[in-house]
């Protein structure tokens, strides 16, 4: 398994992000659903990942800087055949061991509330992460938890 920078142009992991945005389309309130589109990904201040088992893609994610201490997790997803196999922890170890060189105290991320997200929830917890409240430009949601995790 490999865990390169991804510049978003590949036609599979746009379509895991379509897809991705869709499927949080489809779980959560139009007005407190936070999942970003490819564009979004690409912004100066966005890194994205792509993991891939030989030619095979397995999921992706991204950090988002904040500020210069603080970062975000956003887009993490795994492909169908994917889940369930660990993937989803080593790409998450690799976004924190990078928030950890680049010097950020914090990272935080934010999930749906719903029961669809709880292995979400759960896998964030399981690598330190605890509930928090809103951050950056969110705001309080009933239908999002908010976690953060210091480094």
């Amino acid at each position: 398994m490999r865990i390169v920078v991804d510049d978003l142009s590949g036609a599979e992991v746009i379509g895991l992000l379509e897809a991705h945005v869709a499927e949080m389309a489809a779980n959560s309130p139009a007005d407190s659903m936070h999942a970003l589109d490819v564009e979004a990904l690409r912004k100066p201040n966005m890194t994205a990942w792509s993991v891939w088992d030989g030619e095979e893609l397995a999921g992706c994610g991204a950090l988002e800087e904040h500020d210069p201490g603080f970062g975000e997790i956003k887009s993490m997803r795994m492909t169908e055949a994917f889940r369930g196999r660990g993937v989803a922890s080593a790409l998450l170890r690799h976004i924190m061991k990078e928030a950890g060189a680049r010097g950020y105290s914090r990272v935080s991320l934010e999930t749906g509330a719903g029961e669809f997200y709880t292995p979400a929830v759960r896998l964030y917890e399981r690598h330190g992460f605890e509930r928090c409240g809103p951050f950056a430009e969110y705001t309080d949601d009933p239908h999002s938890v908010f976690m953060t995790r210091e480094l």
